[in-house]
């Protein structure tokens, strides 16, 4: 169930586009749109906490209803306490690595999708900053293509943890290999995520933190809403699947790096492909705990992704 929020809120301003970056402001002439999102009320998932991005400049926030934590069969599942003692990541403990290899070919723009302005700041940036404020985080290696490390490199002064660059790979799983490599022999965990992703929120990532250390594995995401059926070849209907067993999977994915070390080992001795992190261990049959997040933590593909994160960020009258 979703909350709607009306229109008539107001925000502090952004904060200017950072010139050393070389982007202006978005412009419209990236892509060619004939159609907007209708201007109602935009349609924001209940959470255990605030959603906030925590970039230069003036700080913003819009709260969003608390809601408990699903039932589960398992009893390894984060509490909604904030306080101190509820914490079981250590500090300093987890190395982030924040994907931005990808090409972005959806998007239809003269760059990759994730360095694309989103209200005068790059996309990427974003979840840099949010992981950056994080006490639990020590270390953001950057996995991306050496002509956009400068992006990267211009927000050294602003965030507080340690800052390290790795090519990408041919695949997602590459790209994840590429930066386990150069992963903090005394990191305790290995936080996964994708640029494109902006809006993650800081309490979804605490929340995903702990699951993953109390499980060894643990994903972000949602329950499917749509009904979802499987098709044969002939694009008749197999079977209705039941959505209540459905989720949506997100970033960032949890892994403790010994795991995801003889997961790799795994996958490359046998020659398989993932598309996404966790998959690596479920190959060892290891169980992988779903942390429920945000509907709000869309992946940025395609224009329409973009106008809809521009809405989020920017909802006022």
């Amino acid at each position: 169930m979703a909350l709607l929020l009306p229109l008539n809120l107001s925000f502090p301003p952004l904060p200017p586009p950072a010139d050393s970056f070389g982007f202006s402001s978005f412009s419209r002439s990236l892509f060619s749109i004939n159609h907007r999102i209708p201007a109602k009320s935009v349609p924001v998932l209940h959470s255990h906490s605030n959603l906030t991005f925590p970039f230069p400049g003036p700080q913003f926030e819009f709260s969003e209803k608390a809601r408990a934590c699903r039932l589960r069969i398992t009893p390894r599942c984060s509490a909604n306490s904030e306080n101190e003692e509820s914490r079981v990541v250590k500090e300093k403990s987890v190395s982030v690595i924040l994907l931005a290899g990808g090409k972005g070919k959806r998007m239809g723009a003269s760059m990759p999708k994730q360095y694309i302005p989103l209200l005068g700041q790059p996309i990427a940036l974003y979840s840099l900053y949010t992981f950056s404020q994080l006490i639990e985080v020590k270390e953001i290696i950057v996995v991306c293509d050496p002509s956009y490390k400068d992006v990267f490199e211009g927000a050294k002064e602003k965030i507080r943890v340690e800052l390290k660059f790795t090519l990408p790979g041919k695949e997602r799983q590459d790209s994840v290999y590429s930066g386990l490599q150069v992963v903090d022999l005394h990191s305790e965990l290995v936080c996964i995520h994708d640029s494109a992703r902006p809006l993650v929120s800081s309490g979804d990532i605490e929340k995903v933190l702990k699951d993953g250390w109390l499980n060894g594995a643990a994903v972000l995401g949602v329950p499917v809403k749509a009904t979802i059926k499987e098709a044969n070849t002939e694009s008749f209907v197999v079977r209705t699947l039941d959505r209540k067993k459905l989720w949506e999977m997100q970033t960032p994915q949890i892994i403790k790096p010994e795991l995801l070390k003889k997961g790799f080992e795994h996958v490359n001795r046998e020659g398989l492909e993932v598309t996404d992190d966790v998959s690596i261990v479920e190959h060892l049959k290891h169980p992988v705990y779903i942390t429920e997040g945000s509907y709000t933590n869309i992946k940025v593909t395609t224009p329409d992704d973009l106008l809809l994160a521009e809405r989020i960020l920017s909802m006022s009258s």
